[in-house]
């Protein structure tokens, strides 16, 4: 079908499009961005006046809890939820039973993503047999599947010989590996940010050299191995500054922040609810404000760290509850809301959404580049909504947004150029 998409706010940083432009589309592809291809003629026009037009979001880090965990989540479920929030891609973890460490995982978690037809799906292979963290995975095989990275997140139970092996394995079949940065034996039993909120509650803390420690191990062995290498989850304004300047170095690092560490901090712990136990816990402002810092230099790029719970794992004392947030559908409002204030611009915005994404799995998404993938999501910017049961979509309610006022909504995200949400 041909559609154009007329009168909205084009912003593509890819492109450098930041205005009022109109876009082509035919053959599941972008046609054309400002001047209309010659002979097309529109089947279905899309107004998109006082809307921004974006190139879909791409999702580095996301939980779809199936195979194996559906009394939480299905894929199903989620990839609704996420194509309703602007992502039309997203990278699932390995952490499914059976572990995503078999070309046999990889079909199915596919096959389940093109039933269920609403965003793609980016399986990321286990590093390690079983995420276990002993014995490599049939790295190479995982990639030939259709895994576009290898992973350990969301544990690092992995010992430094054997990331070192793994990173050169990696490295000699240009794979990216994707780790969450966090020293196991340092966080021990802790559940929160170490610091006067958890000694005042009582919990045990979670140091941030816990993440540290971690980041400049990677660091060193990432430089060795030439390895390229993505953190997944930085939470420290201490992780900022070794990132920082392992990219001016030249080391291959790259890392993303969960949205939600863009606003949330240690002192919304102080209720016990445990809708905010996180993993990377929630830090203090300092860290929140480096973190914003940080993406806003383009040292970071931002995901949503989307971790949907049944209501069972979250119904205990907060140490015992199981840590994470149904987040895919409030990314979007978090990120316009740094917008507003001035701490990020659109372009900011969408590059660490969608282009740098792109870039870092060497994909041809994430821009409106002629003849890229028609993937592209409208936002009506002014439109206000509250985050409640009855429009909630991911099956994890585990949000700490629950009646909290929204400003930012999805009217439409085409998927290869195919409207997959329309409101």
């Amino acid at each position: 079908m041909n559609i154009l998409i007329k009168n909205g706010h084009v912003i593509d940083p890819a492109n450098e499009y930041n205005d009022v432009l109109d876009v082509y589309i035919s053959n599941s592809k972008i046609q054309s961005v400002g001047k209309q291809p010659v002979g097309f003629d529109a089947q279905q026009t899309i107004d998109a006046t006082n809307q921004l037009v974006m190139p879909g979001f791409i999702d580095l880090n996301a939980s779809l809890r199936e195979p194996g965990y559906e009394h939480k989540a299905v894929i199903a479920s989620e990839t609704k939820a996420a194509v309703s929030a602007g992502y039309t891609s997203v990278c699932c973890l390995p952490d499914t039973q059976p572990v995503l460490d078999s070309a046999s995982v990889v079909q199915l978690i596919l096959d389940r993503a093109e039933s269920a037809d609403y965003s793609k799906v980016l399986p990321l292979g286990a590093l390690t047999v079983s995420l276990e963290g002993h014995t490599l995975s049939e790295m190479y095989a995982l990639k030939k599947a259709g895994c576009v990275a290898l992973s350990q997140a969301p544990n690092n139970n992995i010992n430094a010989q054997v990331l070192r092996r793994a990173l050169q394995y990696a490295s000699t079949h240009d794979l990216l590996v994707i780790l969450k940065p966090e020293d196991v034996l340092v966080k021990d039993a802790g559940c929160v940010h170490d610091g006067s909120v958890s000694s005042r509650l009582g919990l045990s803390g979670i140091p941030v050299a816990a993440e540290t420690i971690a980041i400049a191990q990677i660091i060193e062995l990432a430089e060795e191995t030439a390895a390229r290498v993505h953190l997944t989850g930085i939470s420290s304004a201490r992780a900022v500054s070794l990132l920082a300047r392992a990219q001016l170095n030249n080391v291959t690092i790259t890392a993303d922040v969960h949205a939600h560490q863009l606003h949330l901090t240690e002192l919304d712990v102080g209720t016990f609810d445990a809708n905010y136990h996180t993993s990377p816990p929630l830090r203090s402002a300092d860290d929140k404000d480096a973190l914003i810092a940080g993406v806003a230099k383009g040292v970071f790029v931002v995901s949503s760290g989307h971790q949907p719970h049944d209501v069972e794992a979250k119904q205990a004392p907060f140490p015992s509850t199981e840590p994470g947030i149904s987040s895919l559908e409030t990314v979007l409002p978090l990120m316009l809301e740094l917008v507003d204030d001035g701490l990020l611009s659109l372009s900011q915005m969408v590059n660490c959404l969608a282009y740098a994404p792109a870039q870092l799995l060497g994909l041809e998404t994430g821009c409106l580049s002629a003849q890229a993938p028609a993937d592209i999501c409208i936002v009506d910017p002014n439109k206000t909504w509250q985050v409640n049961a009855e429009n909630w979509l991911s099956r994890g309610m585990n949000t700490p947004y629950l009646g909290h006022q929204m400003k930012g909504k999805v009217t439409h995200t085409l998927v290869n150029g195919r409207i997959i949400v329309e409101k």
